[in-house]
This record gives C-alpha cells, structure tokens and sequence, in this order.
C-alpha cells in the first residue's frame, strides 16, 4: 500500500493513498492541526515595550526617589511609637516568677501569684494598649485550626448537645458536651460544661452580662489564631482621660501575674507588652526598612546602569554609524 502527502495553500495537509491505512492516517493528521484562527495560530495584536536607556534609568531613579522617603517616614514614625515589653516566663532563677513556672502545672488546683517591679523611662502620652504575648506556640498548626465548631459558637442548639468531630478530643468530658469545644478554646485557660482545663464555665468569664459567654472579648481575641508561632493578642486598652496629663507617667510600677498558664512543657515564653500606636498602627520598624532598602538598591542600580550606558553607550552607536 502507497500513501503520499502533500500541503495545499491553506496550509492543510491531504493524503492520499490506497486501504484504510491511508484514510486513518490522513484523518489524523488533519485532526491534529489546530483552527486557523488568530487566537490559536498566535496571531492576536501585542505590545511589547522596548527597554532602552531612556526609559529603564529614569524609572530606577523614580522608584528610588519616592521609596527612600517613604521608608525614612515610616520608619521615624515607627521609632516614635513606645513601647515596652515584660518577659514573665520565669526561667531564670532571678525572676520574680521562678517558683510559680517550676511549680505550676495543669494540674494544679491553687493558682500562683508573682510580682514583677518595672519603670518607665518615659511618659505614655496617648491611650495604651496592653498585650500579651506567646512564644513559641503554634496556633497555625491545621489540627489545631480545625479543632472548633463554629455552629456552637454561633449559639446552636443542636451544636451544644453534640459538637462537632473536629473538637475531638475535647469535644465530650465524662460523657457531656463540652461548651465551647476544641483545642482552640480549651488552651485559653488554665482552668462537663465547660472545656477541661478551663477553671469556671464560659458563663462566668466576666461579670458583666454584655462581656460574658461566647460574646467574651478576650475569647474571641484568642480563637483569632495567629499565623505564627510568636504573636501578640490585645488584652486591654487604658484610655487617656485627662489630655494635661499622660496616660502612664515616667515612673516605677508593678505587674501583678496570676500564673495560670504554663508554658514550660513547651519551652515557650510569656510576655505583656505595653504599647502606644500611630497612624500606621504598632511598632513595625521592618515596612520603613524594606523601603528604604528597595529604594536605595533602584537608585543604585540606575548609577550604575548610567555609568554603564555613558561609558559602552556611546561606543556602540559609533560602531553601528561606521557601519
């Protein structure tokens, strides 16, 4: 059996021959091919920019131009923002609340109490915002995400009678619901009705009946899970209420620490952060150093690529016009 082959001018490739092998093989080949339309043949309108000298050295010197400042604004600002940190943990001997770190567990039935002395070297002007702070606990771990019913959060009913798989283990105690239920809500207090190493039930987490239950504002603080393993949650704001005077004066002060939430086990580390915030928010050196950076590396680049352009540019257009 023969087959030849032969391209037409619309491009289409015809075979002819004799038997069914010729018939098949042509019918594939002619299959195979796409449309002759401009989006499959490649042939839309395009435009592609021309890098020259011209255009790609001013851009640099712009960007550099405008992030430089940028940066020097955001990060002055973020300098202006005080704040302080206290470590709590109790890890070294010298620490006010060693005893209450190698002595307290979540079996413990007392808590422990523990006082730390600090000073402000300055006055806090404007409304303070008090944190606490975990180390080394990680919240975005995907067990650990999931284990929460968001259906009993919301108050249903059948949800509080039977809470979801994904609050296993902490989802049934002593053969009753645990409310709220999960790894989540059982790890925000040392602490059935109430999840296992809470020490009162969600009802009685704040006298104030608008402040208590699933509606509890530092509940809900803590079931926002943090993205990393080292995170702040706001605890309290002190509001300033005299504008003569300032909210926290230079001075000596205490903090007293109910320690109920080991973090030994873990090797992680407790802390409260008193903080003031500006119009870019909280003490975040890092966005005013990232610009800074990129704008000084574009005005560099563009030195560079002038000198480069001034010393060969001119070479190589003298080249082309002898030729």
């Amino acid at each position: 059996m023969l087959a030849s082959s032969y391209k037409d001018e619309d491009g289409h490739i015809s075979v002819s021959g004799s038997g069914a092998a010729a018939a098949a093989g042509g019918g594939s080949l002619r299959n195979k091919k796409p449309e002759n339309t401009a989006f499959k043949q490649q042939r839309l309108p395009a435009w592609q920019p021309i890098l020259t000298a011209g255009t790609v050295l001013p851009a640099f010197f712009i960007i550099g131009l405008i992030f430089i400042p940028i940066g020097i604004g955001l990060y002055v600002t973020s300098n202006n923002i005080k704040e302080i940190e206290i470590d709590y943990t109790g890890v070294d001997m010298s620490s006010p609340c060693f005893n209450c770190s190698q002595n307290f567990s979540w079996n413990s039935t007392k808590s422990c109490t523990c006082s730390i002395p600090f000073q402000l070297d300055q006055p806090y002007e404007s409304n303070v915002f008090m944190y606490y702070g975990l180390s080394n606990f990680y919240q975005n771990h995907r067990r650990y995400v999931k284990s929460r019913d968001d259906s009993q959060l919301n108050g249903n009913e059948e949800s509080l009678r039977s809470p979801s798989k994904e609050c296993e283990p902490y989802a049934m105690h002593d053969n009753k619901p645990i409310a709220p239920c999960g790894a989540i809500a059982n790890s925000m207090f040392n602490g059935t009705t109430k999840p296992v190493n809470w020490r009162r039930p969600v009802y009685e987490l704040d006298s104030d009946p608008n402040n208590n239950g699933f509606i509890n504002e530092d509940f809900i603080v803590w079931m926002r899970t943090a993205a990393l393993p080292t995170f702040r949650k706001l605890y309290r704001i002190i509001q300033r209420r005299n504008n003569l005077l300032p909210t926290l004066p230079r001075g000596n002060y205490t903090l007293e620490v109910v320690y109920n939430y080991p973090v030994r086990s873990f090797e992680g580390r407790k802390r409260m952060i008193l903080s003031t915030i500006s119009w870019m928010g909280g003490k975040n050196p890092f966005l005013g150093i990232a610009y800074i950076t990129v704008g000084s590396i574009c005005f560099l680049l563009g030195i560079v690529l002038l000198i480069i352009h001034h010393k060969y540019g001119n070479r190589n257009n003298g080249a082309d016009v002898s030729h």
